[in-house]
Protein backbone atom coordinates (compact mmCIF):
# COMPACT_ATOMS: atom_id res chain seq x y z
CA UNK A 1 0.00 0.00 0.00
CA UNK A 2 1.08 3.27 -0.88
CA UNK A 3 0.66 6.01 2.04
CA UNK A 4 1.17 10.16 1.21
CA UNK A 5 1.95 11.55 4.82
CA UNK A 6 2.13 15.24 4.29
CA UNK A 7 3.84 17.58 7.12
CA UNK A 8 6.48 14.97 7.76
CA UNK A 9 8.74 16.36 9.27
CA UNK A 10 6.48 17.51 12.25
CA UNK A 11 6.42 15.42 15.40
CA UNK A 12 3.08 13.21 14.32
CA UNK A 13 5.19 13.16 10.58
CA UNK A 14 8.13 11.95 12.34
CA UNK A 15 6.35 9.11 13.85
CA UNK A 16 4.42 8.10 10.91
CA UNK A 17 7.98 8.28 8.49
CA UNK A 18 9.53 6.06 11.67
CA UNK A 19 6.23 3.93 11.60
CA UNK A 20 6.29 2.89 8.21
CA UNK A 21 9.52 2.29 7.53
CA UNK A 22 9.38 -0.57 9.63
CA UNK A 23 6.38 -1.93 8.00
CA UNK A 24 7.03 -4.37 4.44
CA UNK A 25 3.80 -3.52 3.75
CA UNK A 26 3.50 0.22 3.21
CA UNK A 27 5.49 2.25 0.80
CA UNK A 28 5.81 5.58 2.16
CA UNK A 29 5.79 8.73 0.19
CA UNK A 30 6.92 11.45 2.38
CA UNK A 31 6.61 15.05 1.68
CA UNK A 32 7.03 18.39 4.03
CA UNK A 33 8.18 21.88 2.73
CA UNK A 34 11.86 21.31 3.85
CA UNK A 35 13.87 18.67 3.29
CA UNK A 36 13.56 15.48 5.13
CA UNK A 37 14.66 15.74 8.90
CA UNK A 38 14.97 11.64 8.73
CA UNK A 39 16.21 8.93 5.87
CA UNK A 40 13.62 7.28 4.14
CA UNK A 41 14.85 3.77 3.04
CA UNK A 42 11.42 2.04 2.58
CA UNK A 43 9.99 4.97 0.23
CA UNK A 44 10.70 8.05 -1.22
CA UNK A 45 10.19 11.83 -0.43
CA UNK A 46 8.98 14.80 -2.03
CA UNK A 47 8.96 18.64 -1.37
CA UNK A 48 5.35 19.70 -0.88
CA UNK A 49 3.89 23.13 0.14
CA UNK A 50 0.10 21.74 0.42
CA UNK A 51 -1.36 25.28 0.30
CA UNK A 52 0.30 25.11 -3.58
CA UNK A 53 -2.47 23.73 -5.40
CA UNK A 54 -0.26 23.01 -8.56
CA UNK A 55 2.38 21.05 -5.98
CA UNK A 56 -0.37 19.01 -4.40
CA UNK A 57 -1.62 18.16 -7.80
CA UNK A 58 1.79 16.90 -9.02
CA UNK A 59 2.96 15.37 -6.28
CA UNK A 60 -0.15 13.18 -5.84
CA UNK A 61 -0.60 12.72 -9.77
CA UNK A 62 3.06 11.13 -9.86
CA UNK A 63 3.39 9.28 -6.58
CA UNK A 64 -0.13 7.51 -7.32
CA UNK A 65 -0.80 7.00 -3.62
CA UNK A 66 -3.66 4.78 -2.34
CA UNK A 67 -4.40 6.96 0.72
CA UNK A 68 -3.01 10.31 2.25
CA UNK A 69 -2.75 11.17 5.97
CA UNK A 70 -2.63 15.15 6.75
CA UNK A 71 -0.90 16.20 9.43
CA UNK A 72 0.29 19.27 8.45
CA UNK A 73 -1.11 21.90 9.92
CA UNK A 74 -0.77 25.99 11.21
CA UNK A 75 -1.44 24.24 15.31
CA UNK A 76 0.29 27.13 17.20
CA UNK A 77 -3.46 28.89 18.86
CA UNK A 78 -1.81 32.08 19.53
CA UNK A 79 -0.03 32.97 16.14
CA UNK A 80 -3.45 31.62 14.28
CA UNK A 81 -5.36 34.03 16.37
CA UNK A 82 -2.61 36.96 15.54
CA UNK A 83 -2.22 35.85 11.58
CA UNK A 84 -5.93 34.62 10.73
CA UNK A 85 -4.99 34.76 6.57
CA UNK A 86 -1.67 32.22 7.40
CA UNK A 87 -3.97 29.98 9.69
CA UNK A 88 -7.05 29.83 7.02
CA UNK A 89 -4.40 29.25 4.28
CA UNK A 90 -2.61 26.12 6.12
CA UNK A 91 -5.98 24.71 7.71
CA UNK A 92 -8.89 25.32 5.03
CA UNK A 93 -7.27 26.44 1.70
CA UNK A 94 -4.82 23.65 1.97
CA UNK A 95 -7.12 20.85 2.61
CA UNK A 96 -9.44 21.80 -0.50
CA UNK A 97 -6.29 21.23 -2.20
CA UNK A 98 -6.02 17.60 -0.97
CA UNK A 99 -9.75 16.96 -1.88
CA UNK A 100 -9.45 18.17 -5.15
CA UNK A 101 -6.13 15.76 -5.74
CA UNK A 102 -8.04 12.81 -4.05
CA UNK A 103 -11.35 13.07 -6.13
CA UNK A 104 -9.28 13.45 -9.12
CA UNK A 105 -7.28 10.25 -8.44
CA UNK A 106 -9.37 8.01 -6.27
CA UNK A 107 -7.66 8.74 -3.17
CA UNK A 108 -8.29 8.04 0.37
CA UNK A 109 -8.28 11.25 3.04
CA UNK A 110 -7.28 11.14 6.57
CA UNK A 111 -7.26 14.13 8.04
CA UNK A 112 -6.24 14.84 11.51
CA UNK A 113 -8.21 17.40 13.58
CA UNK A 114 -7.98 18.86 17.19
CA UNK A 115 -10.32 18.85 20.26
CA UNK A 116 -10.31 22.83 20.03
CA UNK A 117 -13.19 22.87 17.38
CA UNK A 118 -15.51 22.23 20.61
CA UNK A 119 -16.24 25.32 22.99
CA UNK A 120 -15.15 23.24 26.39
CA UNK A 121 -18.36 23.16 28.49
CA UNK A 122 -18.59 19.49 28.18
CA UNK A 123 -16.03 16.76 29.54
CA UNK A 124 -15.55 13.99 27.63
CA UNK A 125 -16.93 14.18 24.30
CA UNK A 126 -17.84 11.04 21.78
CA UNK A 127 -17.70 11.44 17.91
CA UNK A 128 -21.29 12.78 18.36
CA UNK A 129 -20.53 15.57 20.22
CA UNK A 130 -21.59 19.55 18.72
CA UNK A 131 -18.96 21.53 17.64
CA UNK A 132 -17.88 25.10 18.95
CA UNK A 133 -15.21 26.56 18.69
CA UNK A 134 -13.63 29.41 20.86
CA UNK A 135 -10.72 30.58 18.81
CA UNK A 136 -9.70 31.33 15.41
CA UNK A 137 -7.49 28.07 14.95
CA UNK A 138 -11.02 25.83 16.29
CA UNK A 139 -12.51 27.37 13.90
CA UNK A 140 -10.27 26.80 10.87
CA UNK A 141 -9.81 23.26 11.81
CA UNK A 142 -13.84 22.72 11.86
CA UNK A 143 -14.02 24.23 8.84
CA UNK A 144 -11.24 21.85 7.56
CA UNK A 145 -13.56 19.28 8.51
CA UNK A 146 -16.37 20.67 6.79
CA UNK A 147 -14.87 20.86 3.64
CA UNK A 148 -13.95 17.24 3.78
CA UNK A 149 -17.48 16.24 5.07
CA UNK A 150 -19.27 18.04 1.96
CA UNK A 151 -16.80 17.10 -0.70
CA UNK A 152 -17.73 12.99 -1.62
CA UNK A 153 -14.33 11.57 -1.82
CA UNK A 154 -13.37 8.38 1.08
CA UNK A 155 -12.15 10.65 4.02
CA UNK A 156 -11.53 9.58 7.91
CA UNK A 157 -11.52 12.63 10.02
CA UNK A 158 -9.39 11.29 13.51
CA UNK A 159 -9.33 14.12 16.41
CA UNK A 160 -7.01 14.13 18.86
CA UNK A 161 -5.65 16.41 22.16
CA UNK A 162 -2.79 17.76 23.39
CA UNK A 163 -0.20 15.73 21.66
CA UNK A 164 3.18 15.07 23.54
CA UNK A 165 6.53 13.28 21.96
CA UNK A 166 10.13 14.17 21.09
CA UNK A 167 11.23 14.78 17.63
CA UNK A 168 14.56 13.83 15.94
CA UNK A 169 15.57 17.12 15.76
CA UNK A 170 13.95 18.28 19.36
CA UNK A 171 12.63 21.09 16.99
CA UNK A 172 8.74 20.81 18.72
CA UNK A 173 7.88 21.37 22.62
CA UNK A 174 4.99 20.49 24.50
CA UNK A 175 3.33 20.50 27.76
CA UNK A 176 5.75 17.60 28.93
CA UNK A 177 8.98 19.02 28.07
CA UNK A 178 8.26 22.25 28.81
CA UNK A 179 7.27 20.86 32.83
CA UNK A 180 10.63 18.96 32.54
CA UNK A 181 12.82 21.78 30.69
CA UNK A 182 11.90 23.80 33.43
CA UNK A 183 11.86 21.89 36.62
CA UNK A 184 15.43 20.73 35.96
CA UNK A 185 16.62 24.45 35.19
CA UNK A 186 15.04 25.07 38.82
CA UNK A 187 11.92 27.61 37.57
CA UNK A 188 9.14 27.89 39.00
CA UNK A 189 6.19 27.55 36.91
CA UNK A 190 2.50 28.13 37.34
CA UNK A 191 0.23 25.80 35.97
CA UNK A 192 -3.45 25.85 35.69
CA UNK A 193 -6.29 23.43 37.48
CA UNK A 194 -9.14 24.01 35.08
CA UNK A 195 -8.30 23.10 32.38
CA UNK A 196 -8.30 19.59 31.48
CA UNK A 197 -7.66 17.23 28.49
CA UNK A 198 -6.87 12.98 27.60
CA UNK A 199 -2.92 13.87 26.26
CA UNK A 200 -1.67 11.80 23.52
CA UNK A 201 1.35 10.43 22.65
CA UNK A 202 2.81 10.98 19.42
CA UNK A 203 3.42 7.43 18.86
CA UNK A 204 -0.64 6.54 19.99
CA UNK A 205 -1.71 9.22 17.34
CA UNK A 206 0.81 7.77 14.72
CA UNK A 207 -1.08 4.01 15.60
CA UNK A 208 -4.16 5.61 14.67
CA UNK A 209 -3.67 6.93 11.83
CA UNK A 210 -2.19 4.23 10.50
CA UNK A 211 -4.69 2.08 11.32
CA UNK A 212 -7.43 4.73 9.71
CA UNK A 213 -5.07 4.78 6.59
CA UNK A 214 -4.32 0.88 5.70
CA UNK A 215 -8.28 -0.08 6.39
CA UNK A 216 -8.99 2.91 4.64
CA UNK A 217 -11.84 3.13 7.96
CA UNK A 218 -14.17 5.98 6.88
CA UNK A 219 -16.40 8.40 9.53
CA UNK A 220 -15.21 10.18 12.19
CA UNK A 221 -13.00 9.03 15.40
CA UNK A 222 -11.36 10.27 18.52
CA UNK A 223 -7.88 9.38 18.71
CA UNK A 224 -6.33 10.46 22.45
CA UNK A 225 -4.95 9.11 24.93
CA UNK A 226 -7.29 6.93 27.57
CA UNK A 227 -6.13 9.52 30.92
CA UNK A 228 -8.48 12.66 31.55
CA UNK A 229 -6.28 15.14 33.46
CA UNK A 230 -5.97 18.64 34.57
CA UNK A 231 -2.77 20.65 32.91
CA UNK A 232 -1.61 20.38 36.69
CA UNK A 233 -1.97 17.02 37.62
CA UNK A 234 -0.05 16.60 33.89
CA UNK A 235 2.73 18.59 35.35
CA UNK A 236 2.93 16.97 38.42
CA UNK A 237 2.91 13.42 37.10
CA UNK A 238 5.77 14.74 34.98
CA UNK A 239 7.69 15.92 37.76
CA UNK A 240 6.73 12.80 40.03
CA UNK A 241 8.20 10.67 36.42
CA UNK A 242 11.46 12.20 36.18
CA UNK A 243 11.72 12.75 39.61
CA UNK A 244 11.68 16.22 39.55
CA UNK A 245 10.72 19.14 42.71
CA UNK A 246 7.09 19.42 42.17
CA UNK A 247 7.20 22.42 44.58
CA UNK A 248 8.39 24.20 42.16
CA UNK A 249 4.84 23.97 40.72
CA UNK A 250 2.45 26.57 41.72
CA UNK A 251 -1.34 26.16 40.90
CA UNK A 252 -3.47 28.18 39.61
CA UNK A 253 -5.89 28.90 36.88
CA UNK A 254 -6.59 30.22 33.95
CA UNK A 255 -8.62 33.85 35.12
CA UNK A 256 -4.54 34.55 35.65
CA UNK A 257 -3.12 34.01 31.97
CA UNK A 258 -4.15 36.79 29.07
CA UNK A 259 -3.31 35.02 25.92
CA UNK A 260 -5.00 35.79 22.39
CA UNK A 261 -6.72 33.23 22.29
CA UNK A 262 -9.36 31.48 24.04
CA UNK A 263 -8.77 27.95 25.31
CA UNK A 264 -11.60 25.27 25.97
CA UNK A 265 -11.83 24.36 29.58
CA UNK A 266 -12.61 20.67 29.33
CA UNK A 267 -12.20 18.37 25.96
CA UNK A 268 -11.10 14.89 27.25
CA UNK A 269 -12.09 12.43 24.56
CA UNK A 270 -14.07 8.90 24.41
CA UNK A 271 -12.18 6.25 22.67
CA UNK A 272 -14.39 3.58 22.59
CA UNK A 273 -15.22 3.62 18.84
CA UNK A 274 -11.71 3.65 17.92
CA UNK A 275 -10.90 0.98 19.72
CA UNK A 276 -13.90 -1.02 18.40
CA UNK A 277 -13.59 -0.09 14.72
CA UNK A 278 -9.81 0.45 14.15
CA UNK A 279 -8.63 -1.41 16.93
CA UNK A 280 -6.74 1.21 18.74
CA UNK A 281 -5.34 0.73 22.11
CA UNK A 282 -3.32 4.03 23.53
CA UNK A 283 -0.55 4.14 26.36
CA UNK A 284 -1.42 5.38 29.68
CA UNK A 285 0.12 8.37 31.08
CA UNK A 286 2.81 7.24 32.72
CA UNK A 287 3.91 4.93 29.96
CA UNK A 288 3.73 7.16 27.53
CA UNK A 289 6.28 9.07 29.65
CA UNK A 290 8.17 5.78 29.67
CA UNK A 291 8.75 5.77 25.59
CA UNK A 292 9.42 9.77 25.94
CA UNK A 293 11.68 9.29 28.42
CA UNK A 294 13.85 6.33 26.60
CA UNK A 295 14.06 8.34 23.15
CA UNK A 296 15.35 11.66 25.36
CA UNK A 297 18.15 8.76 26.78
Amino acid sequence: MKILVTGSNGLLGQKLTALFEQDSDVYLIATAREASVLPITHGEFHTLDISNQREVEKVVALTKPDAIINTAAMTQVDLCEQERNACWEANVTAVGNLIAACQRNSVHLVHVSTDFIFDGSQELLDEEAIPNPVNYYGKSKLAGEQLILASGISWCILRTVLVYGVTRDMSRSNIVLWVKKNLEQGKTIRVVNDQWRTPTLAEDLASGCALAATLKATGIYNISGKDYLSIYEIALRTADFFKLDKSLITETDSTQFTQPAARPMKTGFVIEKARRVLGYEPHSFEGGLEILASQLR
